[in-house]
């Protein structure tokens, strides 16, 4: 029974990272860029990656290795619209990435028996829980949402108009995204991972700033940044109101069927609104970032000295392979 109960925690504990991973990954093509992971920070330059985690002991386990943005595999992914989708592509997959290292180290360090994991978490075992947790957000943000609306529609005959319809539709979504922050925030595992992502955010900010990079720098800046998947997120479900107006479905399985079909389209077309706001830094890109930035008094937290330590190793392990690669000199 203990056995099945441990087992059962692991899982749900990594299903609820991976539901919040969109809003821990800012998923653009950067000079520097990070996530935060259980017990640890993943960090990522153009051309390399690394992930570090504080183990229970103190000590550091580290996963580095290079890789290539998704527009130097492929030719379509440097179009608009498909350059976000392969950005945003190769964010998840990272992160998930980053995720099960993570994961692994939390299952070796302190799983009852870990002589019966050797291996930690199975390829399997990660594909089904994203598979479940992919499920999970279809059924929360899609189904949930328009069924509301749908119901509610037979009270209120404002929402038969095209418009209205799908205001409610998202405001519906993005209280049920406000309602799911704030319960899993009062976990304890999922602040410790807030707390990581502030620190992540404080390190990325010392870096851009040019001075060198160090603990006692690092915690002067803001756990705050406008580029944080957190105000992804948020263009996505305000994009999506307007998308999903120009459906010409009427019964609940047709709308339901085109917002599942169209979410790839909606996040890359997200992704243009952001990179043309941030090109032109004024009024539009201040009021795109505002709301992203109020929200990540929920998904950030003040981290600790030792948090800040493990993000600037995730730092300095992905710069020192950049440079390995004819990129930027390491960090100071």
């Amino acid at each position: 029974m203990g056995s099945f109960v441990y087992q059962a925690r692991q899982w749900f504990r990594l299903a609820t990272h991976i539901q919040i991973l969109p809003a821990m990954e800012g998923g653009e093509e950067l000079l520097v860029g990070g996530q935060a992971v259980i017990e640890g920070v993943m960090m990522r330059a153009p051309h390399s990656y690394c992930v570090a985690v504080r183990r229970p002991d103190g000590s550091v386990a580290q996963e580095q290795f290079p890789i290539q943005r998704p527009s130097e595999k492929r030719r379509i992914f440097k179009y608009p619209v498909f350059r976000g989708l392969g950005t945003l592509g190769q964010a998840m997959a990272l992160g998930i990435k980053a995720l099960r290292f993570s994961a692994n180290v939390a299952v070796e360090e302190s799983s009852p028996k870990p002589a019966a994991k050797p291996g930690g978490l199975s390829s399997l075992a990660i594909a089904l829980n994203v598979a479940l947790s992919i499920g999970f957000f279809l059924f929360l943000y899609k189904f949930v949402p328009l069924y509301l609306v749908t119901r509610t529609r037979d009270h209120l005959p404002l929402l038969n108009h095209y418009f209205w319809f799908n205001v409610m539709d998202g405001l519906i979504r993005i209280a049920i995204f406000l309602t799911f922050l704030l319960v899993i925030s009062r976990m304890k595992d999922i602040r410790r991972v807030f707390q990581y992502h502030g620190a992540e955010h404080k390190v990325v900010f010392n870096y851009e700033s040019g001075q060198p990079v160090a603990v006692e720098q690092a915690r002067r800046f803001s756990t705050l940044h406008p580029r944080c998947g957190t105000s992804f997120l948020l263009v996505v479900m305000v994009i999506s109101m307007g998308v999903y107006a120009l459906l010409p479905f009427e019964t609940f399985l047709g709308r339901l069927i085109s917002r599942v079909a169209l979410v790839p389209l909606i996040a890359g077309l997200s992704y243009e609104v952001i990179r043309f706001a941030a090109r032109r830094q004024g009024t539009l890109w201040a009021g795109m970032v505002a709301p992203g930035l109020w929200l990540q008094k929920i998904t950030t937290r003040p981290p600790s000295d030792d948090q800040l330590e493990i993000s600037i190793h995730a730092l300095q392990g992905a710069m020192a392979l950049e440079q390995q690669q004819g990129g930027r000199p390491v960090i100071a």
